[in-house]
């Protein structure tokens, strides 16, 4: 604390942003042909700075005071742009690239013209569209600099412990569907995985990957998705880099007390600029302080070049890479039976890659993209028996598994009066395999050393090579004297080898249609219906019996239809409402032939999701109404609430439609941000959210067979009935900046769950043991019986309260 009050001294005492001078540039598109506008006018709100673009689509302010701004873009025929908060620093050329949408109204009143600045929906996407700048990724209470946290202040977004996830995982629950239904695109370029430690068949973890030093914005579409899209049947990310500074190396170096991260950038040739960072993890120093029992180790890469061959063509080439390592520990204070089941838990090993090269041509009133990219990932698993660590005849897990996709996509995007049009294919190889062993139950003996039962394990390994392809088609125009009604209609498809009938187009056949109607100008109706379809999880297409057969191979694509409907309110050049009511109906979901129950109503597992026979049988529904209201930056203040009732429910074998893992029923979050001048920033971010469901053991199959499985049994017949308490965290933060001539200072405290608010998560089946471990505590003083009826169970709870405090600081040059 004394070093905490010291620190926090030194800090008032520095100067802010006044005294030194800054400089933003960059440039402004059209959003719908990519074409560079001229004549752009940029003004930064509250000041005489501003400027127009040039013949190029170039703009440069220069001589600017450091500190927050707001930084509006206007046109004529186009749509004000706000970019809201933007922290000017004397270290980096700030650079900061805008994309106008025509104006869809032919509106006089300019004061109309301006609350529409910050409106974020397309004519593709009208509604459940949010967008998040790299400022507000940065500022976020509790975020890290980490998006996939960051995110969850959205309507509709669970996760970090709210949504039914574990908290120390970025595990990311849309509108009650599963975490593997989310695509990410990183610059147009599919990249599967943007956290460390992910779920094999899933996605999550405890850190993401992606340098928020790398990104302009991030845009979360949540339903109407884009015909461009596929395998999406929750959400749409995309995250839109910004290009290398071009006129002189430049960098930031970040640190803290859970990692340290390097980023550079400059010019490489004169039509060349780079981005590069790396970041190597102290997250298992800081959990080992505070006694947290999991330990994530990890490195990340990023890149990305771009490079303009004439006025017309871009290459850009990017890449991203991770290397992980996990595992879980005792607490020092924890009893004999929770260190027991802790030190049970496998040590998972990983690392992944994506590299991609896309080229953007500008046409006659449009552009062609083309994109290659590779993914590869690769997993190593292993779990032993309590004590005997690396030995194999006590392995209980060992897993071995990798993965690849090559992509080729290639889409044409055009504007011809009120029309806007784009089409495209996409073609991909892909290769799965994977050696597992997992021994389901061990054998068990009496007393005299007779066997009671056998062990059971599963042994398999699968090579898959297959392919995948689809094309799509959408259209979009507006109608109307003042261009009030704007309609999109798409259709996409898709098909692969991997399933006995993938080569039937008609099955994924799935069109989609949006409208958005202007009742005022700054009031929008909005509406939407589709169907979407998504490829099972590669553990599912890989999965072999004991005879070497792909059992899944029958599986269909997973398919989920959406109707949506809402209100978008503009209220003031900085204010946004919206309110929206949603359904979505499954169908084909996968259910697993072992238990006859639906995945989704089993939840995530850490390792892997998958590896078994399913049936693609399953239904499901998700249904709810979400609000949003967001303030951007005004005068000192900036704020964003929102609020989410839903029910998630799916159906296995027997066609009951029961709650899923992520069925809590409430989602809120609050988000204040206040600048209290000379470089001073605080922060509160709080969230709350249901209970999430989860079902008990049955206690007599849990006791007689907790020594051959390890694990007590799980009583289906009461599957998630049971809920846990609610969940609730508040995380602050405060930052000083500050900036010199050619460096600038950001110097912040992060405290995640300010409130010591207890986890909630559902307990684990155990038998008590002995004060040394050295083996079960048991009713009548006499050894373990084979069926478990001597012995003393217990349901341990993670009920320990833990705050993470973050002190760190970044340096830009």
């Amino acid at each position: 604390m004394r070093i905490l009050t010291l620190l926090l001294v030194l800090l008032i005492s520095l100067p802010g942003f006044a005294q030194t001078a800054s400089t933003v540039a960059g440039t402004v598109r059209d959003r719908a042909t990519q074409e560079l506008l001229p004549g752009v006018s940029i003004a930064l709100e509250g000041t005489d700075f501003g400027t127009t673009t040039d013949a190029e689509g170039r703009y440069r302010l220069t001589g600017v005071p450091a500190g927050p701004y707001n930084l509006r873009a206007t046109f004529v025929g186009y749509d004000a742009l706000l970019r809201a908060n933007i922290a000017l620093s004397s270290g980096n050329v700030n650079t900061i690239n805008l994309e106008l949408n025509t104006a869809p109204q032919a509106l006089a009143e300019v004061t109309v013209t301006a609350n529409r600045a910050i409106r974020v929906a397309t004519p593709e996407t009208p509604l459940s569209v949010q967008r998040l700048t790299t400022e507000e990724i940065k500022s976020n209470p509790g975020g890290n600099f980490d998006i996939s946290r960051v995110i969850q202040s959205l309507p509709g977004v669970g996760g970090g412990g709210s949504g039914g996830t574990a908290g120390f995982r970025n595990d990311i629950i849309i509108r009650g569907g599963a975490p593997n239904e989310n695509v990410y695109y990183l610059d147009g370029i599919e990249v599967p995985v943007i956290n460390h430690f992910p779920t094999q068949g899933s996605a999550g973890g405890p850190a993401g990957i992606l340098n928020v030093s790398f990104i302009e914005d991030v845009t979360l579409s949540s339903s109407a998705f884009q015909a461009r899209y596929d395998n999406a049947l929750s959400s749409v990310l995309q995250f839109r880099q910004r290009d290398g500074n071009s006129e002189r190396i430049q960098g930031n170096l970040r640190t803290s007390g859970t990692e340290v991260a390097a980023t550079l950038e400059g010019p490489l040739t004169p039509n060349t600029t780079f981005l590069a960072s790396a970041r190597r993890s102290y997250l298992q120093v800081l959990f080992k302080l505070i006694d947290l029992p999991i330990r994530p180790d990890f490195y990340d890469f990023q890149f990305k070049t771009t490079t303009k061959l004439s006025p017309k063509t871009t290459v850009t080439t990017l890449g991203l890479g991770a290397i992980d390592h996990f595992e879980i520990v005792a607490p020092k204070n924890s009893s004999p039976s929770k260190e027991f089941v802790l030190r049970s838990n496998p040590t998972i090993d990983q690392w992944n890659y994506t590299v991609g090269v896309n080229l953007r041509q500008l046409v006659e009133n449009g552009f062609v993209n083309v994109a290659l990219s590779r993914t590869q990932q690769y997993g190593k698993a292993d779990q032993f028996e309590y004590g005997f660590e690396g030995q194999e005849a006590f392995r209980k897990l060992g897993s071995r598994n990798g993965e690849i996709e090559n992509k080729l996509r290639a889409d044409v995007n055009k504007r011809v009066g009120r029309w806007q049009y784009s089409y495209g294919v996409v073609g991909q190889l892909q290769h799965y395999n994977n050696d597992l062993f997992n021994r389901i139950r061990s054998e068990v003996r009496d007393g005299n050393g007779a066997l009671v039962s056998p062990a059971v394990t599963v042994r398999f390994a699968t090579d898959l090579d297959f392919v995948r392809y689809g094309a799509f088609a959408q259209a979009t125009r507006t109608y109307g004297a003042e261009n009030r009604l704007t309609v999109s209609a798409g259709v996409r498809t898709d098909g692969t080898s991997a399933l006995t009938e993938g080569y039937r187009l008609d099955r994924t056949l799935s069109p989609r249609a949006s409208l958005s109607y202007a009742l005022l100008p700054t009031l929008n109706l909005n509406a939407s219906l589709g169907r979407y379809f998504k490829i099972p999880p590669s553990t599912l297409l890989g999965f072999r019996d004991e005879n070497g057969r792909r059992v899944n191979a029958d599986g269909r694509y997973i398919r989920s239809d959406h109707a949506v409907a809402g209100l978008e309110w503009l209220p003031g050049a900085a204010t946004r409402f919206t309110l929206e009511g949603f359904y979505k109906k499954y169908a084909n979901y996968p259910v697993s032939v072992r238990d006859g129950i639906s995945l989704a109503n089993l939840g995530g597992d850490f390792n892997a999701i998958g590896n078994e026979a399913v049936t693609s049988t399953g239904k499901g529904r998700a249904y709810g109404a979400e609000a949003f209201f967001q303030q951007k930056l005004s005068g000192k203040l900036f704020a964003i609430v929102s609020l989410t009732a839903f029910r998630s429910e799916f159906s296995g074998l027997d066609g009951v439609y029961r709650p899923t893992a992520w069925d809590t029923r409430f989602l809120g979050s609050a988000l204040l941000g206040y600048q209290l001048g000379r470089g001073w920033e605080v922060g509160a971010k709080y969230r709350v959210g249901g209970g999430g469901p989860y079902t008990p053991y049955d206690e007599a199959a849990s006791r007689a067979s907790y020594q051959a499985v390890g694990t007590g049994i799980l009583d289906y017949t009461q599957l998630n009935t049971q809920r846990l308490d609610a969940f609730q965290q508040l995380d602050l933060r405060l930052d000083k900046k500050i900036s010199l001539r050619r460096l600038s200072f950001d110097f912040y405290i992060d405290v995640q769950n300010a409130l010591l608010t207890k986890p909630a998560s559902p307990p684990t089946y155990t038998f008590e043991r002995m004060p040394d471990n050295s083996g079960y505590t048991t009713t009548d003083g006499q050894p373990l019986r084979p069926d478990g009826r001597n012995a003393n169970p217990i349901l341990l709870r993670d009920n320990d309260a833990l705050v993470v405090p973050t002190i760190g600081f970044i340096v830009e040059f």
